[in-house]
């Protein structure tokens, strides 16, 4: 009998397989949380389950298409989440897969809001149009490739001096991606909604079309007037104080169990739709 025919080492080599599997699993829902990998991972799990469903009630037609729909899934799978896999397989390339991330998301969050409020407090009183969209569960990767790539740290002192009048990346708005500023000039998608006011420009239009189809949040810095605005779920908050801001910001951007009681989101403000 060899040592793997062992009862309690094949037992124990079971354990181990099953661990490794779901660990493996686990890095990977990881690696694609906050993209628009896992609203369509949610969408395959969900023909499986119509699959199973039609299948137990006799539906043969529907079970058919759901048949056909996961013999093809495969082939869908890599096309569709072909930029995952290739940034999983460079990750796993680096020794970074199964690294653990040390950093503190909920403070890294707060040292963020707080140089967006400075960056956004300095730009106001100069009349320096801004638009900052932060990325939060559903993924901005198309609308980042559209501007230019940055990968740098958030600071208020580099969001002001992008959005400088003149420079080549002020025209455009700027894209954060896990807590760092993926790329700048980019371009957002207009809203269509017809109540929106006729004395809003193209930043306040950019913003409220990009929270109509994603849920992150958008700070807009108004040209003409300096005032500041917010956008969040096809939502429009306008001329917001500082203080208003600052809580409105942290609030959808900082877990309120982690946020200083001074910041957390009691918000009572203007609201446009």
């Amino acid at each position: 009998m060899s040592f793997q025919e062992l009862p309690i080492v094949s037992y124990l080599l079971k354990v181990v397989d099953i661990l490794v599997v779901w660990y493996v699993i686990y890095k990977l829902l990881m690696m694609i949380r906050g993209t628009k990998a896992i609203q369509l991972l949610k969408g395959i799990f969900l023909i499986i389950l119509v699959r199973f469903v039609s299948n137990y009630l006799g539906l043969t037609t529907l079970q058919w298409l759901m048949d056909q729909a996961i013999i093809w899934g495969f082939l869908a799978i890599i096309i569709i989440f072909q930029p995952e896999l290739r940034r999983a397989l460079e990750q796993l390339g680096r020794g970074r897969l199964f690294t653990r991330n040390t950093v503190n998301e909920d403070e890294e969050r707060l040292r963020m809001v707080e140089a967006i409020v400075k960056a956004t407090e300095y730009m106001a009183k100069r009349r320096i149009g801004a638009l900052i969209s932060i990325e939060r569960e559903t993924g901005m990767s198309d609308y980042v490739e559209t501007g230019i790539a940055l990968n740098a740290h958030v600071s208020s002192e580099l969001l002001i001096n992008i959005f400088i009048p003149n420079t080549p990346l002020h025209d455009g708005a700027v894209i954060i991606q896990k807590n760092q500023i993926a790329a700048a000039a980019c371009y957002l998608p207009l809203s269509e909604s017809p109540f929106i006011s006729k004395e809003l420009g193209t930043r306040h239009r950019a913003a409220l079309g990009i929270s109509e189809v994603t849920d992150s949040v958008t700070v807009v810095v108004s040209e003409e007037t300096g005032a500041v605005s917010l956008t969040k779920n096809g939502e429009l908050y306008r001329d917001l104080t500082m203080d208003e801001f600052r809580e409105l910001l942290t609030g959808e951007l900082v877990p309120v169990a982690k946020a200083p009681a001074s910041s957390r989101w009691q918000w009572r403000g203007k609201k446009h739709g």
